[in-house]
């Protein structure tokens, strides 16, 4: 045999135990996902690993994948995973050609690794979580093994001419299994496509309740309906925001790989711990006969930049907060309250810290069930969500949540504060340029320059605008919904040719002007003036 012809086979049984790793991780994903929907569908590998790597990850981060790829690094981080899989499985197929059982010993230990990150989620219902990750590993490592024996096997005549040439090769170098191998690599690759197809469909079978439950809900008229937004608040000006933001197009930050989908049917709230003179558990429908409230709130997450897109608005309604706390119990610490802080948790573990007095202070904290005229969209965290006008979402606005424990800021970190942000996290003043947008090029004369500004539960007063080094001018405000709603401004800029700089800066109903400082969004909330560049033709 020739060397050039040793090579070419050499790389060839090298390809083919590259695949042979492939298929390997690909049976192993399956299988788990068949596994996974006995089990529940949270305690699949990638989405085991996936929200264990996002607990782990530093808030800087977090608040960078945020900032560069936006309501998508849920996904950006799905396929970095399925990518480094993808190079993990073909580098265990590489190693099995030359140690078959340290190959298929890989495999297993990965399968431990997916398991552990299972196991140590904050929504583990216990070990049982980790048996699609391990199961699924014992499946791929076995086939590795097989897969390889057809790559390794001692020399078969199969009639191939060249075969009988280089039967008197070195063991290493002798034929192989080609048939064996083919076999054993389609039906493979068929049934792995069969129980990933199957473990899908019975994942999204237990989804189809959550589905009907949602659409069976038609919300009560509330006990205390809002207001009518005045007439004035929406400004006719083209490519500024909609004062009430759809829920399609309503932002999302959570650290929830996957959306949860819950039963409303089966959902429990529970209230306790302390000041509580008597732990309340209520069902949805619990909820529903209950006196509702219907308002008008501006949501803001803390990891919306200067200037930022994660801001919305909706007329929600649900239950008045303070009035289940008191039924519980409850007093705020100005009252003689024990306890100085709410701890919100989800159904998918996470845990929000929210402070007694501000729930209880009057202002309009609830627990919501609906969402501009519609039960809670899935990622807006139906069945119930809580929000606390005024603060932060990450302090205040648990999505899917389950379980309200009273506490104290002593005693209890929540999920964030763990990572560095601030206890207690009040939406600071904040102005926003929807249009011109950066880098536009209007033309010369009238220009519209209008936005946004908020400063939710106190209000706005007054924006201004100033252009380049120029005076600062006031903008003509749209009517104020709320105290707890963004308001609209413009200003009709007479623009000349050549480059310019649009700053804007509001002031709130305390008097407070926003501040000038640039700050980074951790640990309480980017703060600074929104500017942006434009070239006037």
């Amino acid at each position: 045999m020739t060397t050039v012809s040793i090579t070419r086979k050499t790389l060839t049984r090298s390809t083919l135990a590259a695949l042979s790793g492939l298929l390997a991780g690909f049976a192993s994903l399956a299988v788990a996902e068949l596994v996974s929907a006995a089990v529940r569908p949270e305690a699949s590998p990638v989405t085991a690993v996936g929200g264990a790597a996002i607990d782990r990850t530093p808030a800087g981060v977090k608040d960078w994948a945020i900032r560069n790829f936006g309501e998508d690094d849920k996904l950006v981080l799905q396929l970095g995973i399925v990518l480094t899989l993808a190079l993990f499985a073909l580098a265990v197929g590489l190693l099995a050609l030359r140690h078959r059982r340290a190959g298929s010993a890989a495999v297993l230990l990965f399968g431990v690794v997916g398991a552990a990150a299972a196991v140590s989620r904050p929504d583990s219902t216990g070990l049982v979580d980790g048996l699609p990750s391990l199961l699924g590993a014992v499946m791929g490592a076995g086939l590795l093994y097989v897969l390889i024996g057809r790559l390794t096997s001692p020399h078969r005549d199969t009639g191939d001419e060249q075969d009988r040439e280089h039967a008197n090769e070195p063991e290493h170098e002798a034929g192989w299994d080609r048939r064996g191998f083919v076999i054993a690599a389609t039906a493979a690759a068929a049934a792995s496509t069969a129980a990933g197809a199957v473990g899908r469909a019975l994942n999204s079978r237990s989804s189809q309740n959550a589905v009907a439950s949602r659409e069976s809900v038609t919300l009560p008229k509330p006990a205390s309906p809002a207001k009518p937004i005045p007439a004035g608040a929406q400004l006719r000006v083209r490519g500024i925001s909609p004062f009430t933001t759809p829920n399609d197009s309503f932002y999302r930050v959570d650290t929830a790989l996957v959306v949860p989908k819950v039963d409303a049917g089966s959902w429990r709230l529970r209230v306790h711990g302390k000041g509580v003179r008597r732990d309340l558990e209520f069902t949805y429908q619990d909820l529903l006969e209950r006196p509702l409230i219907e308002r008008e709130i501006t949501l803001c997450c803390v990891s919306n930049e200067v200037g930022g897109p994660y801001i919305g608005h909706a007329r929600w309604i649900g239950v008045r907060l303070a009035d289940l706390l008191k039924e519980a119990g409850v007093k705020p610490p100005s009252r003689g309250g024990q306890a100085d802080q709410i701890i919100a948790r989800s159904v998918d573990g996470m845990t929000l810290g929210t402070p007694v007095e501000d729930v209880m202070d009057g202002r309009d904290a609830m627990l919501a069930v609906g969402m501009n005229g519609e039960p809670l969209p899935f990622v807006n965290g139906f069945p119930v969500r809580m929000l606390v006008p005024g603060l932060y979402g990450y302090v205040s606005a648990c999505k899917w949540i389950e379980d309200i424990e009273l506490t104290t800021f002593d005693d209890y970190d929540a999920y964030w504060v763990k990572r560095d942000w601030a206890r207690e996290a009040p939406i600071k003043t904040q102005s926003r340029i929807d249009t011109p947008k950066p880098f536009g090029r209007p033309e010369a004369g009238t220009v519209m320059v209008a936005g946004v500004a908020w400063a939710q539960h106190r209000g706005i007063e007054k924006v201004e605008i100033r252009v380049d080094d120029g005076p600062w001018r006031p903008a003509q405000l749209a009517e104020q919904g709320t105290v707890d709603t963004w308001r609209q401004w413009s200003y009709p800029w007479k623009a000349t040719p050549g480059g310019h700089t649009l700053t804007v800066r509001a002031t709130d109903r305390t008097g407070e002007l926003q501040t000038e400082e640039r700050t980074k969004t951790v640990p309480d909330g980017a703060s600074g003036w929104h500017s942006v560049v434009v070239t006037v033709d």
